[in-house]
């Protein structure tokens, strides 16, 4: 076992702690300017709290991982507010980057010290229909990490040996930590559109996701134009650096009609601004797991002529692995907000107000 080195940390009772953000309660996170949504819920500038737990003992066919880096997903903020169940008391997070240094029963051909990432798909039962058809994101016991289980705004953080990934050892693991949601998420997407390369595609939000899926696309499809619809000039700017041929506002007209899209943003209008801008026969993807507004749609205004929406519901290890080799042929630039553990809570409103620009991501140690 690799030599556990805990920051800050102290012996509680004769056992190892560590630090831990953890979710206690829902709550609304309140973020100056923005109005209510959920009066049902506590309203908190803090949701988390930064506290010392025991550092967890990995069991059969888990690994225990010290954590170098995680990311901040805009899913945690739908954790955090309640849209998407999980257990409670949570610690959240899953975009993880770390290495392994303690193993349970029945693991297998992992060494300590190797360097892995961990992604949103944390368990599945591997033998349901959709398991054996190679659509384990469809399982109904689906596990989430930083969902149905703990994740990686902590120093330290158990996984299923089965469910992790090798990943460089030369790569910064901050500029990483993106790859294991928003980077494999969105290449989910992108291959739901069925896209062709020459076809136009159009991503609607630039976040953390959208800006390594323009990368990924560029590299994929050469011939295509790729439009970025975004309110933020500043998200504008980063999708004419990263190759957009043409950026605007999601109500601004884009030089022609879309074949395919992405819709990476929590707003339901989008949908259906979207779908107004799309070619006949084009395809719309929905890469988020909730809306926080209403979707309207009139049938002969967005969905006539053949035109089809499809929602994107997690992830398949698979698509981990093949954007992972993706990347080891062209590396992608991945912008990143780096923040300590404990300004968690600052980066989760400063991700619910957009102010965000690329990637958010927690350096642990």
């Amino acid at each position: 076992m690799e030599e556990l080195i805990i920051p800050n940390s102290v012996l509680l009772n004769g056992g190892l702690i560590m630090k831990a953000a953890i979710l206690h309660e829902h709550s609304e996170i309140e973020v100056e300017g923005v109005l209510r949504r959920y009066p049902n819920l506590p309203l908190k500038k803090d949701p988390l709290e930064l506290v010392d737990v025991e550092v967890p003992v990995p069991g059969d066919g888990q690994v225990l991982i010290r954590v170098e880096a995680c990311g901040v997903c805009y899913t945690d903020v739908d954790v955090v507010e309640g849209r998407v169940s999980c257990k409670l008391p949570l610690i959240p997070g899953h975009q993880i980057i770390g290495r392994v240094v303690d193993f349970g029963p029945n693991v297998e051909g992992l060494v300590s010290g190797v360097r892995v990432g961990i992604a949103w798909v944390g368990k599945t039962c591997g033998s349901c229909h959709y398991c054996r058809v190679g659509l384990e994101n469809l399982c109904p016991g689906f596990r989430g990490t930083g969902c149905d289980l703990d994740g990686g705004y902590a120093e330290f953080t158990v996984a299923y040996a089965d469910y992790i990934y090798l990943v460089p050892d030369n790569v910064d693991a901050v500029s990483l930590a993106p790859l294991m949601c928003a980077g494999a998420i969105g290449y989910r997407a992108l291959k739901l559109t069925n896209m062709v390369d020459g076809l136009r595609l159009g991503l609607f939000g630039f976040g953390s996701s959208a800006h390594i899926v323009i990368q990924i696309a560029r590299y994929l499809y050469p011939s295509s134009e790729i439009y970025v619809f975004t309110r933020s000039k500043e998200h504008q700017e980063l999708a004419k650096r990263l190759g957009a041929d043409w950026v605007g506002s999601p109500y601004d007209t884009p030089p022609k009609p879309v074949d395919r899209a992405i819709d990476f943003t929590p707003s339901g209008e989008v949908v259906s601004r979207a779908l107004e801008v799309l070619a006949r026969g084009g395809k719309l993807v929905v890469n988020v797991i909730r809306k926080q507004t209403p979707i309207n749609l009139t049938y002969e205004k967005h969905l006539w002529f053949e035109k089809e929406v499809r929602s994107v519901a997690n992830i398949t290890r698979n698509d981990v692995r093949e954007l992972l080799e993706i990347i080891k042929r062209k590396p992608v630039e991945i912008h990143v907000e780096e923040y300590r553990l404990d300004q968690v809570n600052e980066v989760l409103r400063k991700l619910k107000a957009a102010k965000i620009k690329g990637s958010a991501v927690l350096r642990i140690s």
